[in-house]
């Protein structure tokens, strides 16, 4: 009898369920020859948004000098032009030494988490979040922590419930604005308050900015790193959204703020980055190109827009739908519609990912993948084109009208 290899216990609380057990079916599915309009992932070139064909042309160009590691941090001009990215948020005292490129924002995250915490820290996460952020936390040993984001003010941050589940071992705080899979965008004084918190129990604050480009209606983006000099933030981003380049897995993390009483913090983070050797070249490569060049999201999201006509169209037809309401993103690339619970009783949200694949061919991830606690929501992107859309969220509606019809609501 051969003996069994089972995967280590430190995954016995990690799932990732945008690309979960319900995708694995989709993938059966297709095998089987059937099409699946898949609105699970924010991967933008598989819905023909590419990147700017200057950051590509650049990439092209110095591929033939790539082949070798880099600074462990990564190439000095990208991180200079994070540096000066900075600048134009209104990010003071960041400095090169400062920046780190990697593999995406996630390997950041990861690397973040590991330098930091030991078991049993506790991080406070969103609820709904981006499960990445729940998945590194207790991989990193630590305990997840989540906190509400309230639905009927737009998605904002419930402070009274973030101070109500700090304690001893509460290290950190993560914040993500704009909000994945929301699509919230958070004001300044809400900010303001997340800094006050984290000052006065001294937590450090993980910015998830990566897609602070992508706003619509006019709305801008605040950088939370800009409000505090005295409050250590690490703030993440990178080209994967903004600039449509997921795959080139291009990201960077900018460490401001107070960091006298983090040296050892900040040690380890330069260990971790050491022992990876180095973030992939190419990506590294495309970077400066990206931030000094034309901003084509601009286009994307301004009124008219293909992004913005796809938010506007994605909304109206999903608030169309008997029972469903949803919060009109202000920014990103998703939504997070809620089911009403007397119309559609779902006591098992995956199961209900599954019988619309099943029945309809269409693939979302259920609200519990982002930690949300009720089976009364789930998420979409809106990145196809208008008629693929449409047609996408008809087949929504009439899997909905069925499932009503069966459960007698």
């Amino acid at each position: 009898m051969l003996k069994t290899v089972a995967k280590s216990g430190k995954l016995a609380n990690v799932c990732y369920d945008i690309r979960g057990p319900v995708l694995e079916k989709a993938r059966q599915m297709e095998e089987e020859g059937h099409k699946i309009i898949k609105l699970n992932i924010g991967n933008l070139a598989v819905f023909g948004l590419e990147p700017p064909d200057e950051i590509v042309q650049d990439m092209i160009r110095n591929l033939p000098h790539a082949a070798g590691y880099t600074d462990s941090k990564g190439l000095f001009a990208p991180r200079k032009s994070v540096v000066h990215y900075t600048q134009e948020k209104g990010i003071r005292g960041v400095t090169v030494d400062d920046v780190y490129l990697g593999n995406g924002a996630s390997e950041l995250i990861s690397m973040a988490m590991n330098a930091l915490l030991d078991d049993g820290d506790e991080v406070l996460i969103p609820s709904p979040d981006y499960p990445l952020y729940t998945a590194v936390v207790a991989l990193s040993g630590g305990r997840p922590v989540h906190y509400l984001c309230d639905e009927s003010s737009e998605w904002m941050p419930d402070l009274d419930d973030i101070r109500a589940k700090i304690t001893p071992r509460t290290k950190a705080l993560v914040i993500i604005n704009p909000n994945n899979p929301t699509g919230a965008l958070y004001p300044e004084p809400v900010l303001q308050g997340l800094i006050e918190i984290a000052r006065q129990h001294q937590l450090i604050v993980f910015a998830d900015e990566i897609y602070d480009k992508t706003l619509f209606d006019g709305h801008s983006h605040t950088s939370i790193a800009s409000l505090a000099d005295d409050v250590l933030i690490l703030t993440f981003n990178g080209l994967s959204k903004n600039y449509r380049s997921c795959g080139y897995r291009a990201g960077w993390m900018v460490v401001s703020g107070d960091k006298r009483h983090a040296r050892d913090y900040i040690e380890g983070l330069n260990m971790l980055a050491s022992m990876r050797l180095c973030a992939n070249t190419p990506g590294q490569l495309a970077i400066q190109t990206a931030l000094g060049g034309y901003q084509s999201i601009k286009d994307l999201v301004a009124p008219g827009g293909r992004l913005c006509r796809q938010r506007d169209l994605a909304h109206r037809l999903l608030t169309e739908i008997p029972g469903v309401s949803c919060v009109k993103p202000k920014a990103a690339l998703y939504m997070f519609p809620r089911l009403d619970p007397k119309m559609y009783p779902i006591q098992d949200d995956q199961q209900f990912a599954y019988e619309l694949l099943a029945e309809e061919k269409v693939l979302i991830v259920q609200g519990t993948g982002f930690n949300w606690p009720t089976p009364d929501h789930f998420r979409l992107v809106f990145l196809p084109n208008s008629d693929d859309l449409t047609d996408a969220i008809g087949r929504i509606a009439r899997f909905l009208d069925g499932y009503r019809r069966r459960h007698g609501a």
